[in-house]
């Protein structure tokens, strides 16, 4: 007896079937994903060789080149002699400017006043000794044409101290004394100022 197939389509139930079994497998590959997420992944590691293209830039040398000139020994030994000199000049400065100040305060008596401005005098002397020898090498002529403008103020300076007594002992209110120191403090400002000016040209450069 033969047997007939009813359903027109005979493949409108094969498809569901075969569409649940296309879903349950995705399903389970879904979830087998899910399971595995947390899975270590170790990275490649990939040896790879650093090859440094860097060019080496030149360093630029910023030190400043300078020329060191050498001073003779007698010229070194000369700016030494005239620098101990103007600490001479300093020395005498101030204690002529003390001496001073205790006469106006009358803070000596009129005799202590002349022994300390008499022994000015003496100390402004041995300056001007002091001032005149050695002196400077007489090969250099600049050093010993500014040499001899340091003599002629220590001779000025001399010279003050002397009229600074003159002052104190005359009968004035003290008018010729104040000119005296006036004239021997500008002096003094003179004479170092031209000891700086010769150590400045003689070391520069």
């Amino acid at each position: 007896m033969e047997t007939f197939n009813n359903d027109p389509k005979p493949g409108r139930l094969v498809l569901p079937l075969v569409l649940i079994g296309m879903i349950a497998t995705t399903y389970t590959f879904i979830n087998r994903v899910a399971t595995n997420n947390n899975l270590d992944i170790e990275p490649v590691t990939v040896d790879s060789q650093v090859i440094d293209d860097e060019e080496e830039l030149p360093v630029e040398d910023s030190t400043t080149t300078s020329t060191t000139t050498t001073l003779p020994d007698e010229v070194i030994t000369y700016l030494e002699e005239i620098s101990s000199e103007k600490i001479q000049s300093i020395d005498l400065a101030t204690n002529v400017l003390e001496a001073n100040d205790r006469w106006d305060n009358e803070q000596v008596t009129y005799q202590e006043a002349k022994d300390e401005f008499r022994s000015f005098i003496d100390d402004a002397e041995q300056f001007v000794l002091t001032v005149n020898e050695p002196g400077p090498p007489s090969t250099f002529a600049g050093l010993v044409k500014s040499h001899e403008e340091l003599k002629t103020l220590a001779d000025l300076i001399y010279a003050d101290t002397q009229e600074l007594l003159e002052g104190l002992t005359s009968s004035d209110t003290g008018e010729r004394r104040a000119a005296a120191l006036e004239s021997f403090d500008t002096n003094i400002t003179l004479f170092q100022e031209k000891i700086e000016e010769i150590i400045s040209i003689n070391t520069s450069g």
